[in-house]
């Protein structure tokens, strides 16, 4: 059987396409922002990390017992972050639970004059300049966020931006369980 070399590239090209139309079709219908985690379902990690305001005081895990909070993890250098700042200040502070900003990797004054310029949704900032803590948690990268609940267990990782979408048909629901196991 012989190949006729001109049929070569084009089908090298065919094979391409239908590689990207996949890859197209997948990240269309499948979601990637909400990854498996090991830790759902247990403990958040120990922290205790520098206030972004006020370095000299520090902030723990234990500051939230009792009631959940939303840990979101964001940076001054990352891009996705400033799309999805105006989500948080509205649809974020809509959830009714404390917002705590985990700014990771990053210079203090540049978050700082991040935060002037987009907005400040949080209602505390942590720092975490090496990382050490983001490890921890399994932080690929900013943004991401973590829904933890008053007993300090993990019960929903987000990797990447946080939309009204995620908010309202994922997050919102999670909570709303956490308020029925709540009632006695």
């Amino acid at each position: 059987m012989k190949i006729n070399a001109r049929a070569l590239p084009l089908a090298g090209f065919a094979l391409l396409f239908a590689l990207l139309a996949f890859g197209i079709w997948f990240i269309k219908y499948n979601s990637i922002n909400v990854v498996p985690s090991p830790l759902i379902g247990k403990p958040a990690p120990a922290y205790n990390l520098p206030m972004l305001y006020d370095p000299e005081k520090t902030v723990d895990a234990t500051a939230f017992s009792g009631k959940p909070y939303l840990l979101h993890v964001f940076a001054s250098w990352c891009y996705v972050c400033r799309e999805e700042n105006p989500v948080l200040m509205t649809e974020g502070k809509r959830l009714g639970i404390p917002l705590v900003g985990f700014n990771y990797k990053d210079e203090s004054a540049d978050a700082r004059l991040w935060l002037a310029r987009y907005g400040d949704p949080y209602d505390v900032i942590i720092t975490d300049r090496q990382g050490g803590v983001a490890i921890d948690f399994g932080v690929y990268g900013a943004p991401e966020a973590f829904l933890i609940d008053g007993r300090g267990m993990i019960r929903y990782k987000v990797v990447g931006a946080l939309t009204e979408n995620i908010i309202r048909t994922e997050i919102k629901p999670v909570l709303d369980q956490l308020q029925k196991e709540a009632k006695p």
